[in-house]
């Protein structure tokens, strides 16, 4: 299939989005790691087009702003008063100009949208010599849109609202999308000669299509393969809906690419992940940004990971983790968390109740259970031991503590950095060490014990305690007797 390259694609999105019920504007709500508009974006981009337009208007400063951030290809064009689609489209052609060639109008809130459908819309217009091919769908359900109304030929002779439809056009099942493409030299001229004379005070795009028909030009239409590729998102249902089938669509893409998704109900990703061959994804886990899950890892179930890179054959279990690193069979949790700057090394272990920040784990070390690790670099093969804390923080600055390779720190071991244990050193259990522990040492930073004679007796009188130690006392005095 010849796809010609169009000369503009024209995204609308400047309305409010008022069914939304929210401060952000409705083309910035998030599916699947991406904004709406974004999607559409994504998927024009891939038609090569000659320019990338966006049509803003409510909240201009956020949406422009992410668009200067995240598409800085694309225009952005003001239509200041929100008077209807084809007063979007004369805004657009106000400003820069006739765009000679195909003009495709789209919208930013249809994410699921695919660039193959929009490439066939328009090797359908250009195949067959329209002055506008509209994008249309056979629903179930066509109520609330405008239908598709044809002549003997096939030709599309009108599209009628649904208030305005008979009887019998009701129950046409097929409908507009709103998307289209025009030769921009005719869309150009009819654009102006739309009319606001109707309830809404509004020029809408639709005109376009009858103006052009009076004209004598041909006007066509594409059917969409599936319909639900042109669901817009009006409300939070709708965005429910579109994640969902969305989510989907990217899970089915993995596990046809060799990744064992074992319930793809619980599971979801974003539309960067990048997932390995021979990967297990277990239920509950959603992987998000630019998280990557190399050949041969398993992760999950109950896990998230965020802009995190998971080596081959590394295992995550019940873990969080935020731009992190897991290296090569590593091991993660479970119920570990790891915050942004954590790199663990080739089977290195990240265990239970294990929190880590901005640190640097060796091949083949151990952190196993209920430790803090903050502004640390471990080195390898090093063991720590349960219920270790880096103490990275003096309540003003923060520290960076090293433990060298072969080093061994005791349970419950107290690390005040800035301090360095070194290789093949030890800490001795209990200890809180603030100072440089040479290589081959122990490091031995605890009050010697001193047991205080039968003080429960003395001021736990009464108590249970009190009782079992009396008793266990008088046991003791009768074998010591006894002998």
């Amino acid at each position: 299939m010849s796809v010609p390259r169009p000369a503009a694609v024209i995204v609308l999105a400047a309305g409010e989005g008022t069914r939304m019920k929210s401060q952000t504007p409705k083309v910035l709500h998030e599916v699947c790691g991406r904004a709406l508009v974004d999607h559409m974006l994504a998927a024009a981009r891939d038609l090569g087009p000659e320019r990338l337009i966006v049509v803003i208007g409510h909240a201009r400063e956020k949406v422009g702003a992410h668009l200067a951030e995240s598409s800085p290809d694309a225009k952005a064009v003001v239509q200041s008063e929100q008077r209807g689609t084809g007063h979007a489209v004369r805004t657009v052609l106000e400003e820069v100009g006739t765009i000679a060639g195909t003009v495709l109008v789209t919208y930013g809130d249809v994410p699921l949208l695919r660039t193959e459908t929009l490439a066939e819309l328009l090797a359908r217009h250009a195949g067959d010599g329209n002055a506008v091919t509209v994008l249309t769908a056979e629903v179930p359900d066509p109520t609330g849109y405008g239908r598709i109304i044809r002549d003997a030929a096939g030709a599309v002779q009108e599209i009628v609202e649904e208030k305005d439809a008979t009887p019998a056009q009701r129950t046409i099942k097929e409908m507009n999308s709103g998307i289209y493409a025009f030769d921009g030299l005719l869309l150009a001229d009819a654009v102006k000669r739309v009319s606001s004379d109707n309830a809404q005070g509004e020029e809408y795009l639709t005109d376009v299509l009858s103006i052009l028909r009076e004209d004598g030009h041909r006007v066509g239409a594409h059917v969409a393969d599936d319909y639900v590729e042109v669901e817009g998102v009006n409300d939070r249902v709708q965005l429910a809906f579109v994640r969902k089938v969305l989510n989907q669509r990217l899970l089915e893409g993995h596990m046809r690419a060799g990744a064992t998704v074992i319930d793809p109900a619980t599971t979801w990703v974003d539309v960067d992940v990048v997932i390995g061959r021979d990967t297990v994804i277990h239920p509950a886990t959603q992987l998000h940004g630019n998280t990557v899950i190399s050949d041969g890892a398993e992760v999950g179930p109950g896990t998230t990971l965020t802009d995190t890179k998971v080596g081959a054959g590394a295992i995550v279990r019940n873990a969080v983790a935020d731009q992190a690193e897991i290296g090569p069979e590593a091991s993660v949790g479970p119920y570990a968390y790891l915050r942004p700057g954590t790199v663990l090394g080739r089977k290195s272990k990240a265990g239970t109740f294990v929190e880590m920040k901005n640190t640097q784990v060796g091949e083949g070390s151990k952190v196993p259970h209920l430790s803090y690790a903050g502004d640390a670099t471990i080195g390898d093969g090093v063991n720590i031991g349960a219920a270790v804390i880096f103490v990275n923080y003096d309540g003003v600055n923060k520290s960076r503590t090293t433990v060298r390779d072969g080093a061994f720190v005791g349970c419950d071991t107290m690390l005040v950095a800035p301090v360095t244990i070194g290789d093949g050193a030890y800490t001795a259990a209990g200890s809180v060490i603030d100072s440089d522990v040479p290589p081959g040492a122990i490091g031995v930073a605890r009050a010697r014990q001193r047991n205080v004679e039968k003080w429960v007796l003395r001021r736990r009188a009464g108590t249970k305690s009190a009782a079992a130690a009396e008793k266990a006392l008088a046991d003791q005095e009768k074998q010591e007797s006894g002998q």
